[in-house]
């Protein structure tokens, strides 16, 4: 999935495996400045064209964001770090 200019593409990844992404109209420097916020409230809304998505913050494990945040600096952040194998379900 491309993502526009001035858009930042979040995916979601949930506690029983199913993953969505979503492009919000909002640049990563702006969504930077409200990450930590919105990600500590219990939900969380965005608005389609078509209807209204509302995500239950304590169901996701793990955000991804594209672009990357690059400004994002502090205690807890790894700059110039690299995925070596992707994310998996284990079978049960």
């Amino acid at each position: 999935m491309s993502i526009p200019p001035g858009y930042t593409q979040l995916t979601f990844h949930y506690i029983h495996g199913q993953t969505e992404a979503f492009n919000i109209p909002v640049s990563p420097e702006e969504f930077q400045q409200q990450m930590q916020s919105v990600l500590e409230k219990p939900l969380f809304t965005l608005h389609l064209r078509d209807q209204t998505v509302v995500i239950r913050t304590a169901e996701v494990i793990k955000v991804e964001i594209k672009p990357p945040l690059s400004q994002l600096e502090g205690e807890g952040v790894f700059p110039n770090s690299e995925r070596v194998t992707a994310l998996t379900r284990s079978g049960r």
